[in-house]
Order: C-alpha cells, then structure tokens, then sequence
C-alpha cells in the first residue's frame, strides 16, 4: 500500500508521480502532531495557574477566572485546527509530524494546497475522528484507491511521499552553484514571498537553471534578463545586497523555490 504510485497531469500539462502515503507513515505523522498539540496545551495550562496563582477550583469558580476558562477553550480550538492549517499552508503541506516522516499534502492536481482546502480538510477531523481515535478516517484511507480521509475527498488532496534524498554525487548544477560560493542563506525569504511563484514560475527557473550551466555566454546574458525580467519583481524589497547579478539571485532563488515544489 505505502508504494502505490500515482500520475498527476497539471493545469500546465506537466506530468508529475507521486508515490502515496498509506496509513502507517500517515498515522505516525498524526501521533506526533497531536503530541505537540496536547504538550503545548498542558503547559499553557500551567503557565496560566502560575500566573494566576490559584487552585484547580478556584479556577473553575472563580468569576474572572470563568472568563479565563472561556478564552483557555476557545485558544484550545484554535490550536488544534490552527496548528494543521497553519503549518500545512505556509510549509509546503507539511507539520511537523509529516516533515520527519517525509510526506506532505498536495492538491490533486499536483499544486501546493491552498488555504482554502487546508482550512476544509482540517475542519473535516472533527467528522473523520468519530466516533473515536480517527476510526472513520482511519477506514476511509484503507479503503480509498488513492488513501483518502474524508477532509481529503472534501478538500480535493492528496498525502504524498517526498522524493527520498538521491545520490550524493553532485550534478553539473550543484556543481555549478558551488562554484558561484552563493547559498540559500543570501537571500532570506519567509513563506509568504515564496507563496508569489506559481508552479508556471517554478518551471520556467527550473528549465532557466538547467541551461545556464553550459549555454553560450551571449544565450546566456539574454535569457538571465528575460527570466529575472519576470520572476525577481516579485522579491525585488527583499534584495537588499546589489553585489549579486541576475543570475546569481536566480540561482538562489531557485534553492529556495526548489524546497517548495521539488516533490
């Protein structure tokens, strides 16, 4: 089950295989997730009867502290939903549990998830997990062709694995990078500036940095303008250092880009 591959064609006609995550590696993902969920809420209610300096009762009688409790409840929802929603959005699919277990949530169509369905599958846990311990999600990625819960079929994802870590042998590309002494770490971007870039932008960098590591120097100069020309507006505040050419904050953009939409 866990080796069963899937072919995904994209709105851009681009062909992608994704091999999909079954419920060991999916279950395991949500075992430590829920871990840091209820660790975090354990000690936020701790904190809170420290700073507050009472009892267990005086906390559930007090008048204050039934506000307190209301708000505790309400901050408690929001973790257990927010968490998912929150970490899947703006990190590529992927919680905690799922980065160490190296799978991640796609659209069916083999884009990154969008708000909109994180926010859907999420909120279909509360049906998913009746009548207890996730059964009816749990049957349902049994049971489903391409391993669906419910908040899947709603939402219209997938849980895939990640493409496991290929030869150690450098390619002419890495090869090419390290000999430019550029990194990732050049150019800081949060999630939100890499949400700009399409899978379209994702494409063309990629086809870009492929070529330029042997196209002839005028080819070269004429397509590093016409790629930056459209991808760099996009992060144009965030270079910040004027040293770098085109080129080389294309490759660094390309590091960064290469974590959210190399599966």
């Amino acid at each position: 089950m866990e080796q069963e591959k899937l072919g995904v064609k994209t709105p851009e006609y681009v062909s992608l295989q994704f091999q999909l995550a079954g419920l060991g590696s999916r279950s395991a993902a949500n075992i430590i997730d829920y871990t840091i969920i209820i660790v975090t809420q354990i000690v936020i209610m701790l904190l809170l009867l420290l700073a507050f300096n009472n009892s267990f009762s005086e906390l559930f009688f007090g008048n204050f502290e039934s506000i307190l409790i209301f708000t505790v409840i309400i901050f408690y929802f929001l973790l257990n939903f927010g968490y998912f929603i929150f970490f899947e959005y703006f990190w590529g699919g992927r919680t905690i549990g799922k980065r160490l277990l190296g799978i991640r949530v796609i659209q069916e169509n083999g884009h990154n998830i969008t708000f909109l369905s994180s926010i859907i599958r999420n909120f279909m846990r509360v049906i998913d997990s009746l009548p207890a311990a996730f059964a009816i999600g749990i049957i349902l990625i049994f049971a489903h062709p391409k391993h669906k819960r419910l908040g899947d079929i709603t939402a219209g994802t997938l849980v895939v694995h990640e493409k496991s870590k290929k030869s150690r042998k450098q390619t002419p590309l890495q090869k090419y990078i390290m000999k430019k002494d550029i990194q990732k770490n050049d150019l800081a971007l949060e999630a939100i500036d890499i949400k700009q870039f399409s899978q379209k932008d994702w494409r063309l960098l990629q086809t870009y940095v492929h070529r330029v590591v042997d196209v002839p120097a005028k080819e070269k100069a004429q397509l590093t303008v016409q790629v930056s020309d459209i991808l760099l507006p996009k992060i144009e505040d965030k270079i910040t250092n004027r040293r770098n050419t085109k080129e080389e904050w294309l490759l660094i953009l390309y590091l960064h880009l290469k974590e959210e939409w190399e599966y």
